[in-house]
């Protein structure tokens, strides 16, 4: 267990080790997740913003389906973490 302190304006400062562990670095995201009695840190390293332009399109792209899509996909994902999903 690795205790971590709050600072007087609710900074927490994460330790090198659970850095390294999970590839974080400077101005990496991290998700807070509410969960009962419990707060949960998830890594985002990546947003699709950070993404804009690694892949090649052949025309205009209608960005707000993209993203509509994205919602979807990534609420599915959470509720079959969750063990909530049905198809």
């Amino acid at each position: 267990m690795i205790l971590i302190k709050i600072g007087r304006r609710g900074q927490i400062t994460l330790p090198s080790l659970l850095r390294q562990q999970f590839g974080l670095q400077e101005g990496d995201s991290l998700a807070v997740i509410s969960q009962e009695d419990q707060v949960i840190l998830k890594p985002l390293h990546r947003t699709l913003l950070d993404m804009r332009g690694s892949v090649p399109v052949s025309g205009p792209q209608d960005l707000d389906e993209v993203r509509r899509q994205a919602i979807q996909l990534h609420t599915r994902q959470v509720a079959e973490d969750k063990g909530e999903y049905e198809p």
